[in-house]
């Protein structure tokens, strides 16, 4: 073949490549054409036969296509799988389709653990399929007041694709032009004659690994290695190579025009023929909230061409879930509990005043005693001059780290006691008396006006007795300290313990001096066990029998109760698993704990509530004859129970199967076929 005749074929061949791509070309216009005029878009629907009825466990009651339940008064009802006939309009047997396309625009969802699946197809009509188009489709969530966009749906046609894989493939071309080895712009076969004329004792080092520093290179040469590297660079290279470099960004962006994207996508497939719509079933798992009871999905989205968007695809008509949740079955009576209330009480505290060795008498400039000493007086201030209780007493007790002897310490500990007490006794007289300032006194007058007296308010009329007590050496409070303490040992706890099964306190106390933990103890606990205890004793106001029976409100019981309402069923069986009622086992309905919900439930009287409770449960384990008795039973009770069926899939996959509720019957002897 000449080279003319190659020639032509050559120009041939491209021709009629340009001539294909003109060729798809213009159907790709034409299509977007058809698109656009006809205002296209994609849309969402729900998938067919998912809801038509639960799943039966395995090991489950087989279903049946024929019921007998009785209603109220005793009248049988025959049930089957039925349809109303439209010339006759009796009730007929008939066979159930599987095959039908879902049509409608709304479906009923159920809460479980909490959580919702929401199931919808996204479809896409072959028209708005491409090989060189790519459709990016975005639904949104609307739940209240909140709208979340979700996982796009990307349908990618093959040219398209190629396009994308294309542009990689030059960018990745680029990035190979771009050199790495800084030595490969250096003439080192010149460097290399250079050094074998000049300095033949650095060129023989060639093949050898002995380190040639900077300063003896230069004492060779005149000049810095740096510098002689520097004389033999290629600059103009890496110079290109410099501006290569810098361009990275930019040339990404001109060969990768439409980069492949996997973040934030759940579906990313590449439609390779036209063979007709596209479908892709698409499942959302959300949490529920309060007072959520529906959720609205819609579908937009664009058509691109590489970078360049095409076509804005319309909103699409929302698909609407109802959400039934068993939150709506709590029962929100308010629950009360008997409590005894005691007309004594006692309350305890207890501060670190300390005092200077042997002595007791109380001085608040000593250690931290004036924050200790405010502390106690805040507290009988508060009793004093508190509206439900009456203070009668105070018992105080100073408590003493071991040194000394027993009988001294015991001794020293009342006398500290008493210190104490005398303290704040004077303390609560010098309060009394502001009480009495603040109330002020009003006179009472006889009946012959001749006899009068001076009155004060009671809050401040009773006397308060204050009583002190020796707390001896505190030796509990030490055993705890070193039980609790991290930085002895084992065996240095062993031997304090040992010397525990003394009886005499003071040769314990003798032995342990001489075990080297003793400076420790003495240093860290010892003044931590000079302390002073305070007893109050007081009274309910105005309550004269020692103890009085009444009812308050369960505040834990309600916050189960709340908890339901808030979905929080995990929490809510926090506070009612101790009371095994109907609200707990609404509860472990929600969360599918249907054996102990049981358990519960049979044991109730039934009232409708609990027998839609009932016929959910066994409409869960597969038990139709139970599961339309119980509701038959809770709509022969309670009609509201007739509409609410419809929003449990469960019965309403019972409500389809045996016609129930045609037309609301008011008489369910309607329902005898």
């Amino acid at each position: 073949m000449d080279r003319k005749h190659r020639t032509t074929t050559t120009w041939s061949f491209a021709g009629a490549c340009l001539l294909l791509l003109a060729v798809a070309s213009c159907a790709s216009q034409r299509k977007l054409g058809s698109v656009q005029r006809e205002q296209m878009g994609a849309a969402l629907r729900l998938p067919p036969g998912r809801q038509e009825l639960p799943t039966v466990p395995t090991g489950g009651i087989p279903r049946r296509d024929t019921l007998r339940v009785t209603d109220l008064s005793g009248r049988e009802m025959i049930l089957m799988q039925a349809v109303r006939d439209d010339e006759t309009g009796e009730m007929v047997a008939a066979e159930r389709l599987d095959a039908a396309i879902v049509t409608a625009r709304f479906r009923n969802v159920a809460e479980r653990h909490g959580r919702i699946d929401l199931e919808f197809q996204v479809v896409v009509p072959e028209e708005m399929q491409d090989s060189r188009w790519q459709l990016r489709l975005h639904p949104d969530l609307y739940l209240l007041e909140d709208s979340l966009r979700l996982d796009d749906v990307v349908i990618t046609g093959a040219d398209y694709r190629k396009a994308q894989l294309r542009g990689y493939e030059q960018y990745e071309k680029f990035l190979g032009r771009i050199i790495t080895d800084t030595l490969a712009f250096v003439d080192l076969r010149n460097l290399e004659i250079f050094l074998e004329r000049n300095i033949p004792q650095v060129y023989a080092l060639k093949t050898d690994s002995t380190f040639v520093s900077d300063e003896l290179f230069e004492s060779y040469f005149g000049v810095s290695e740096q510098e002689a590297v520097e004389h033999y660079t290629n600059k103009f290279l890496r110079r290109r190579n410099e501006r290569r470099k810098a361009a990275r960004e930019q040339m990404f962006r001109r060969y990768i025009k439409a980069p492949i994207v996997t973040d934030g996508i759940r579906l990313d497939t590449v439609i390779r023929g036209t063979s007709g719509e596209f479908i892709y079933n698409y499942i959302q798992t959300i949490a529920t909230r309060p007072k959520l009871r529906k959720a609205d999905i819609r579908l937009c989205g664009e058509i691109f061409e590489q970078d360049r968007q095409l076509y804005t695809v319309p909103q699409s008509d929302p698909l609407t879930f109802y959400i039934s949740s068993v939150s709506a079955f709590v029962d929100g009576t308010e629950r009360y509990k008997t409590v005894i209330i005691s007309r004594n009480l006692e309350a305890n505290t207890s501060c670190n005043i300390d005092f200077k060795t042997g002595r007791h008498e109380i001085d608040e400039k000593l250690g931290d005693n004036a924050r200790e000493i405010a502390y106690i007086k805040e507290n009988l201030r508060n009793l004093l001059l508190n509206e439900t209780y009456e203070l009668d007493s105070v018992t105080i007790a100073a408590s003493a780290s071991p040194e000394g002897s027993l009988s001294s310490n015991n001794a020293l500990t009342y006398r500290r006691s008493r210190a104490a007490a005398d303290y704040f006794e004077h303390y609560i007289q010098y309060v009394r008396d502001s009480v009495r300032r603040e109330d002020g006194v009003f006179i009472s007058v006889g009946d012959d006006f001749t006899e009068g007296r001076m009155q004060t308010s009671g809050r401040a009329s009773r006397e308060i007795r204050f009583l002190s007590r020796s707390g001896g050496e505190n030796w509990l409070a030490l055993d705890d300290f070193v039980r609790l303490d991290s930085l002895m040992t084992e065996a240095q706890k062993e031997d304090y313990f040992r010397l525990e099964a003394l009886k005499d306190a003071d040769e314990r106390e003798k032995r342990m001096r001489g075990e080297s933990w003793y400076k420790y103890l003495t240093e860290q606990y010892y003044p931590r066990l000079r302390t002073v205890r305070f007893t109050f004793a007081l009274h309910r106001r105005g309550m004269v029998k020692d103890t009085v029976h009444t009812t308050e409100l369960d505040s834990a019981y309600m916050r189960g109760v709340e908890a339901i309402r808030d979905h929080d069923y995990e929490q809510a069986l926090v506070y009612l698993t101790p009371y095994q009622d109907y609200n707990t086992a609404v509860a472990y309905v929600a969360l599918d704990r249907n054996a102990s919900a049981q358990a519960i439930l049979r044991d109730l009287p039934r009232t409708p509530q609990v027998n839609y409770m009932l016929a959910l449960l066994y409409a869960r384990e597969g038990d139709d004859q139970q599961a339309v008795q119980h509701y038959v039973n809770a709509c022969g009770q309670d009609r509201s129970y007739v509409s609410r069926g419809n929003l449990d899939p469960e019965i309403s996959a019972l409500i389809r199967k045996y016609a129930l509720n045609q037309e609301e019957e008011e008489d369910w002897g309607d329902l005898i076929y």
